[in-house]
């Protein structure tokens, strides 16, 4: 950490405008914010064409601005500390993962800074009324802003450089090809594909695939996998990125993994994140199994909002099966729900009811637990539910079922 002292000779006065200006800025963070990412993006157009870089990019903004205004404020007295937030870490390693150079690095940064001192400028102007104290506080203000961006690119450009060389050398580059050799089913000896990887294939495997539909912070979906690791006592995971957004992560054990284990362990990660988690399976033919199961299990809940975060294959196998097909597949729920198929509140909640109400054996008080509800107010609803089906729940309990769990699992997918 790096500091700069006033100069002695300065006035307690010009640091209280310090003050006033950095707090002024902070009470519009929002808006200074979008004013320096716009002039960042002017000048890296890849940040815009990416949502998650662009969301990387922006909370790097934001963090670099609320470090230096907040201890300013607290501190006028001083520089602040121009060691780089972790936001402009993640996204320095991001953009070099996507081919970037650091040239474009420094560019971002000079653009954000000219950008940042305009607005100080204007702020200064309207708040120091004074010509001579106005060139003292932006004297200070120029080695202060200037400082501290200097500082931190200096070693952002060292993080970035050190993920250069680390792609370069082609580490993550070996582990991708041979994953794909071996999901590809290529001829590979265990052996040597584990030193490849350095990941042990003679274990049992379980592959989670961690994905989220909403920005989330750089490394956040590395560190939900480690944290699904630690929760059934294994060591590292083996981790891949497969998209932007996703990644999928393969955890080694003894024997099988406990689902409810890693679906506590997800209350402790980021929210906006979800799993679709494979069967365990041994050796590289489990290895591949794990992960194709995996994959399909995401592809069949991603984009249903209202899903579980968690989702192992075993919960949706007879749905993935029967979703193979969506054109059938939505005809069925359609042809079997009928009316219950609308998209209205009121069919939503006699779908959810009657759902539940067939998973609980057709336990109305159990059912009625389950839905904070009233025992009557249940009664109520599978009433009305046979109404609108025409006939009673026992004549197709089983296509019923079914097709309230695929209403469930994929919600509109299931329904268009």
């Amino acid at each position: 950490m790096h500091t700069v002292a006033l100069p002695s000779s300065v006035s307690g006065t010009v640091g209280e405008r310090l003050r006033e200006i950095a707090q002024h800025q902070l009470d519009r963070l929002d808006e200074l914010t979008a004013a320096v990412q716009a002039a960042v993006v002017r000048v890296a157009p890849l940040l815009a064409e990416d949502p998650a870089l662009y969301a990387e990019s922006l909370a790097s903004t934001r963090a670099n601005s609320l470090r230096f205004l907040t201890r300013l404020v607290s501190q006028p007295d001083e520089a602040p500390p121009n060691d780089p937030p972790p936001e402009a870490i993640d996204i320095a390693r991001s953009v070099m993962r996507r081919g970037a150079d650091t040239e474009m690095v420094v560019l971002t940064y000079r653009a954000g800074q000219n950008a940042f001192w305009e607005s100080w400028l204007d702020s200064a102007a309207d708040l120091v009324p004074d010509r001579d104290e106005l060139v003292e506080v932006l004297r200070l203000s120029s080695m202060f802003i200037f400082g501290y961006i200097d500082g931190v690119l200096a070693r952002v450009l060292v993080r970035a450089e050190e993920e250069r060389e680390e792609l370069l050398r082609g580490g993550l580059a070996r582990r991708a090809e041979t994953l794909r050799m071996i999901l590809d089913d290529v001829p590979i000896t265990e052996q040597r594909a584990s030193e490849r990887l350095g990941y042990a294939l003679s274990q049992t495997h379980t592959c989670v695939v961690l994905w989220s539909e909403a920005a989330v912070q750089q490394g956040a979906l590395d560190r939900a996998a480690h944290t699904l690791a630690r929760a059934v006592g294994a060591g590292r995971p083996l981790v891949l990125p497969a998209s932007v957004g996703t990644v999928w992560a393969w955890i080694g054990t003894a024997g099988k993994v406990g689902t409810a284990q890693l679906r506590a362990a997800m209350e402790s990660v980021d929210p906006l994140i979800r799993a679709a988690v494979g069967p365990s399976s041994p050796g590289i033919a489990g290895f591949r199994r794990s992960h194709g199961d995996a994959v399909a299990t995401q592809g069949l809940v991603a984009g249903a909002r209202a899903g579980e975060r968690l989702t192992s294959y075993l919960d949706v196998e007879v749905t993935a099966l029967v979703a193979h097909d969506p054109r059938r597949m939505m005809d069925f729920v359609r042809t079997t729900l009928g009316p219950l198929a609308g998209t209205d509140a009121a069919a939503a909640r006699l779908r959810e009811t009657l759902h539940i109400y067939l998973r609980e054996g057709e336990n109305a008080p159990r059912t009625a637990e389950r839905l904070f509800t009233h025992r009557n107010t249940v009664l109520q609803r599978i009433a009305r539910a046979e109404e609108l089906l025409g006939h009673p729940i026992a004549d197709r309990r089983l296509e019923l079922a079914l097709a309230l769990e695929l209403s469930h699992r994929l919600g509109g997918r299931a329904l268009a």
